[in-house]
């Protein structure tokens, strides 16, 4: 079982982030960068709130944070925007909308998530191709949390305790966590996850409207490459040709026979239970018609021996999947 971030019933943490609007740069000097770190510490200067971590980004600024009972991450959000979005202008002498959305934020639950949020957002600069290691990045809190840098009104203290109550410790079980670049396939999950990219284009398609994935279809996508949808996809067809003994040689789209009609459900039925696709796209790749394959899937969900396949946790269809077509994916360190 996870640990809880706290027993005692108060909020859990919060991932709070903006991205920057298509040719804005956020860290347009270092007197802004000044005015948005010291702008972010001071709104965590009431009771009840705590800065964990920050990254500022020229294309992204990401908080960690605590906050009192009853708070909502929209209070930081709104603390903090506006300010950031006049400092930004008044410097680039550009007007137009600084940010390219409203701020996006997820709940961090359990310890073991904290660590991720935290793993991840040290690689984000080298990912952004600012750096060369984490340590390396000078706009985030974590040269100050190591005791690398010094602290400038940071308390590193604050994320030290749920790594260990002495410094020293602490901060070698955060060494732990941020050594080693996460696999390409969970960095890219994480961003599908968070917002920060989209999937274009849909099956068959290279081209299309872009569209935020996540969940299952994020991991789908993340761990099927560059093909995008088509990618996972693959992966789901890898498996249930594995499941029904049919030669990885073969097609689907040309399988004939209650063989081909199966499988061809199956996929389909695992996908949009994914929420990677719809049935028409799968239609459209097996070139069957829409209404066709919807009955096939409908008849699929009613024999037993196929609900068991659909009802399969989708984390373990892709670790098979991935295992099948050669691309294990590399279980996460977080230094327990």
């Amino acid at each position: 079982m996870e640990t809880p971030l706290s027993s005692d019933g108060p909020p859990p943490a919060w991932h709070i982030y903006w991205q920057a609007a298509k040719g804005r740069d956020l860290l347009v000097n270092t007197s802004v960068v000044d005015l948005i770190r010291s702008r972010l510490m001071a709104a965590h200067s009431p009771r009840g709130r705590e800065l964990l971590h920050y990254l500022l980004m020229p294309s992204e600024i990401h908080v960690i944070s605590t906050l009192a009972a009853g708070e909502s991450p929209e209070l930081i959000a709104r603390e903090v925007a506006s300010l950031f979005s006049r400092w930004v202008r008044q410097v680039d002498k550009t007007r137009g909308p600084v940010f390219a959305a409203r701020y996006r934020a997820h709940a961090i639950e359990t310890v073991d998530q904290l660590k991720f949020e935290v793993r991840m957002l040290a690689w984000r600069p080298v990912v952004m191709g600012l750096c060369l290691r984490p340590t390396n990045y000078l706009n985030s809190s974590l040269r100050a949390t190591l005791g690398l840098s010094a602290r400038r009104g940071f308390e590193p203290r604050e994320l030290h305790r749920f790594f260990d109550s002495a410094t020293f410790q602490a901060r070698e079980a955060i060494r732990k966590v941020v050594r080693g670049r996460p696999p390409r396939s969970e960095l890219k999950e994480w961003e599908l996850n968070h917002g920060l990219v989209l999937v274009v284009g849909d099956v068959g398609l290279t081209s299309g409207v872009a569209r935020e994935m996540t969940g299952a279809a994020a991991a789908l996508v993340a761990a099927g490459g560059s093909r995008g949808i088509e990618g996972a996809i693959h992966l789901l067809e890898c498996w249930v040709t594995h499941q029904l003994q049919i030669p990885r040689s073969q097609c689907l789209s040309t399988l004939s026979g209650p063989t081909g009609v199966r499988a061809r459900a199956l996929v389909a039925g695992l996908a949009v239970q994914a929420k990677l696709c719809s049935a028409a796209a799968l239609a459209r790749r097996y070139r069957r018609a829409r209404a066709t394959l919807c009955e096939q899937m409908a008849a699929s969900r009613s024999r037993s021996e196929d609900r068991l396949l659909l009802d399969t946790p989708m984390d373990s269809i892709l670790a098979e999947a991935t295992k099948l077509c050669g691309r294990a994916k590399r279980p996460v360190d977080l230094g327990q």
